[in-house]
């Protein structure tokens, strides 16, 4: 390993992102009920341009009055690309409590796009003195932002999450898909008779998760858009946490569930991963570096893996 030891993303659960638009006021006190870890209200595409100033009014409304209890609070702003998010930024940090956790920045393109969000919410929370500091979130959308997405990565000390969104970034692609996540009807091998379906996005997932994982923040799987296909939900999100990322968005209330359900290392999993310390520590004891767990052998590299399970498990349960 480098002697530059790579940095903890931070100690949060992220098992699951809800996303409500800030135009449907009916939904924030069931989204502040829920189940999910994070709670996203959103300000960009869910939102109609003649509803953007009310939707704005509106968020900062629910983050005042409604009890969030312990869920992380997150608002997804415009992207720089409109005349909308420079208010977004403002109106939330100058009108809305300290209860605001996160801002998310959707489309980033590039380091310059997160240093442009940086800049003027540092400028905010020094004039108004406010107490807790915002965190970010970006999307990945675009050809541009899975292009630079190491040095976006790496790009501001308040960068907590990376997700990808996998819609835009299949428009900007240009790939001949209408779907929203999962695997593609025409995305396939073929070996005789028989069709294997591969991942389209997991490319795109693993420069994400290596990026993430190189400084310290936390890697997200984006929206899945059929809501009523749950196996297609839940294989999509297992995929994504075999590759190291730490959740998902749900677009639908039905997805929490599922999303919990995969990002929750199961109890088979923890008695596993705590076996395999064990044996490793007896190993040591004996002055061995590797042991036989189950006929298969077990290292130092096994403890490390062993140790993201029980920590994962021990953060969720706290």
């Amino acid at each position: 390993m480098s002697f530059r030891l790579q940095p903890a993303a931070p100690a949060r659960p992220n098992r699951c992102q809800l996303f409500g638009p800030g135009s449907n006021t009916k939904l924030f006190p069931k989204m502040a009920a829920s189940d999910a870890d994070v709670i996203n209200l959103d300000l960009e595409d869910s939102v109609s341009p003649s509803d953007k100033d009310s939707a704005r009014a509106n968020i900062i409304a629910a983050i005042n009055t409604i009890d969030w209890n312990t869920k992380y609070l997150s608002v997804r702003i415009n992207s720089l690309d409109t005349p909308y998010w420079y208010r977004d930024v403002v109106d939330l940090l100058e009108q809305a409590g300290d209860r605001i956790d996160q801002i998310m920045i959707p489309k980033v393109g590039s380091a310059a796009d997160v240093y442009a969000v940086d800049a003027l919410i540092t400028a905010i929370e020094t004039a108004k003195g406010r107490a807790k500091p915002v965190s970010l979130e970006v999307i990945i959308e675009s050809a541009a932002g899975i292009a630079n997405v190491l040095e976006i990565a790496g790009s501001s000390p308040r960068l907590q999450a990376m997700s990808l969104g996998a819609a835009d970034f299949a428009a900007s692609m240009g790939m001949q898909t209408t779907g929203i996540g999962g695997t593609q009807e025409n995305y396939y091998m073929q070996h005789g008779d028989t069709r294997h379906f591969s991942d389209p996005w997991h490319w795109a997932q693993t420069a994400i998760v290596a990026a993430c994982r190189t400084h310290g923040i936390l890697p997200v799987d984006g929206p899945f858009g059929d809501f009523s296909d749950d196996a297609g939900f839940r294989a999509q999100a297992r995929r994504s946490a075999t590759l190291g990322m730490v959740g998902k968005w749900a677009i639908h209330p039905k997805q929490i569930a599922l999303a919990n359900e995969v990002f929750t290392p199961s109890v088979e999993a923890v008695a596993e991963a705590r076996e395999i310390l064990a044996a490793m520590a007896d190993a040591k004891a004996r002055g061995e570096g590797a042991t036989v767990y189950k006929g298969r052998l077990v290292d130092i590299a096994s403890i490390k893996q062993a140790e993201v399970i029980v920590a994962q498990s021990e953060l969720i349960a706290g």
